[in-house]
Formats: C-alpha cells, structure tokens, sequence
C-alpha cells in the first residue's frame, strides 16, 4: 500500500507539475499574442506614415513633371506643328490656338490665290519661333511665364 500511496503521490505531483507547466505555457502564449499583436499594430502605422510620404512624394513629383512635360511638349509641337497652334492648345490658351488654326485654314483657302502660302509660312515662322523661346526657358521661367502668368503670345 506505500507503494501504492507513493506511486499515487508520484502522479499528483507530475499531474500537479503539468498543470503549472500548462498554465505557464497558456501564459506566455498570451504574452507572445500580445507582443505580436502590438508589433503588428505598430507595423500598421509605420506603413500608413510610409504610404502618406510616398504619396505625397509621387504628387509632389507629378506636379513637378507635369510643368516640364508641358514645357517640352509645347517646344516641340510648336516647331513642328505650330502652325496649327496645338502648341497654345496644350498650354491652355484656346482662343490663340483657334486663331492660329482659323489664320492657316484661312491660309490654305487662299493659297489658290498665292497670298494664302504666305499667311501659312507667317504661322509656321510664329510656331517655330515660339516653340524656340519655350524650349530655351528654364523650367521655372517657363512656368512663371506660360503657366502661372499666362501670357499667350511670345
């Protein structure tokens, strides 16, 4: 029977040792879940910080590119299609642009006249020079003066 008794003794004690053992366990469990879910949380807040800086740099950049793109695009299309004023349409200056292209059409009416190859070469010299003089300006020139100070011709 002490045999018994001791064995007995034995197991109450195992089975009292794995129950701490259990609860130490579920205990640092909790603690892990909790740290783990506090470092996500963390993780979530330096990825929306990193998110709004990005998205604020890629704005920032856009608004920065969309000036230069005009600028060249402006240069370009006003030495080779001037004439036609699309150059002034780009910039938003509308009813230039319509009196470039009225002019040429005009122009091209009266080329079975003769006068009228001069009115197109009048409009071709006028885009010419101006895609030059957007071309030549530094970015900020070029904004200041085309874009935040519109002046619509030279």
């Amino acid at each position: 029977m002490s045999d018994e008794k001791n064995l007995s003794d034995d197991l109450n004690d195992m089975l009292g040792d794995a129950k701490e053992g259990a609860k130490k366990a579920a205990d640092k469990a909790g603690e892990f879940a909790e740290e783990a879910k506090e470092k996500a949380k963390e993780f979530a807040e330096e990825a929306k910080e990193t998110a709004s800086e990005f998205a604020e740099s890629a704005k920032e950049t856009f608004e920065n590119a969309t000036g230069e793109n005009k600028k060249l695009l402006a240069g370009v299309l006003g030495i080779l299609l001037g004439w036609l004023g699309i150059h002034k349409f780009i910039l938003g200056y509308n009813k230039e642009g319509g009196i470039l292209l009225g002019i040429t059409i005009v122009g091209f009416i009266l080329s079975c006249v003769g006068i009228g190859i001069l009115v197109v070469w009048i409009t071709s010299l006028i885009g010419i020079i101006e895609g030059i003089i957007y071309l030549t300006k530094s970015d900020a020139e070029f904004y200041n003066t085309y874009q935040a100070g519109k002046k619509p011709w030279f």
